[in-house]
């Protein structure tokens, strides 16, 4: 019984450090389609604040910040509980930028928050 209560202290304990992190990051603070359209390196991870705009069908939808539009994948069970997002919707999408040489790149989303309904 010790050893279970201790695991969940332990997995408690390692969330709540990595959730409360505020120093420097290799994640830039906001980035925009249009840079990571011209610029952007396979594998970069991005920032981006925009709107999701329209569904593609399976998990992709298309994403545009003013600076133009990419498609985005996002696993369903990243979606923001109980909150519902539109197109009027503006998010926060933390992510990896997966560049194809061939073929649509798009940015595989890690986390989405939504910044204004």
């Amino acid at each position: 019984m010790k050893t279970i209560a201790m695991a969940c202290v332990l997995a408690v304990f390692s969330t709540l450090s990595h959730a409360q992190y505020t120093g420097p990051s290799t994640v830039p603070v906001a980035m925009t389609v249009g840079q990571i359209q011209e610029s952007g390196k396979d594998d970069q991870r991005v920032l981006l604040r925009g709107r999701i705009v329209k569904y593609l069908g399976d998990e992709k939808y298309q994403f545009t910040d003013g600076t133009g539009e990419i498609q985005v994948e996002i696993d369903h069970d990243l979606w923001p509980s109980g909150q519902p997002i539109s197109e009027k919707s503006e998010v926060e999408l933390v992510g990896k930028y997966d560049k194809e040489l061939i073929g649509k790149s798009e940015v595989e989303v890690k986390s989405i928050k939504v910044l204004q309904q």
